[in-house]
């Protein structure tokens, strides 16, 4: 295999994740979501901040304003006062919005999980130390 520079692995990178979300966009807009609004759902624990998640997600501050409305009126997120700061909202995922969470990441990698399977077991530990490495 010929030697691939950064921007082709970049590309090659992005051309796999763009496939497998495009694969399950119907399936998790179905759920009653959009693809990015799955990806907001699914920080919120580590990241329980509006302004936090718009960095971890590398999304502007108003998309993720944009998203976490609609998923309050959905009912899968609530916002709380931070009892560590009670100038500050906290928010939190519901009942529901585990559920959907669930069946939306679930779906996800289910349709990762098709594509490593064209890797034999050794690849996908290699492909999985070299991604962590990377991180």
């Amino acid at each position: 295999m010929a030697k691939i520079d950064a921007i082709g692995l970049w590309s090659l990178n992005y051309r796999l994740l763009t496939s497998v979300i495009t694969s399950v966009a119907p399936d998790i807009t179905a759920l009653g979501i959009e693809t990015k609004e799955l990806f907001v759902l699914a920080e919120i624990d580590d990241h329980p901040h509006p302004a936090a998640l718009a960095v971890r997600l590398s999304m502007p501050k108003p998309s993720v304003t944009v998203y976490l409305k609609h998923l309050e009126a959905a009912g899968f997120v609530r916002r709380e006062i931070d009892p560590g700061d009670l100038r500050k909202h906290r928010l939190m995922v519901t009942a529901a919005g585990r559920r959907i969470m669930g069946r939306g990441l679930a779906l996800l990698s289910e349709a990762f999980g098709r594509r490593l399977a064209q890797l034999s077991a050794a690849e996908q530990a290699e492909f999985g130390a070299l991604l962590e490495k990377m991180s």
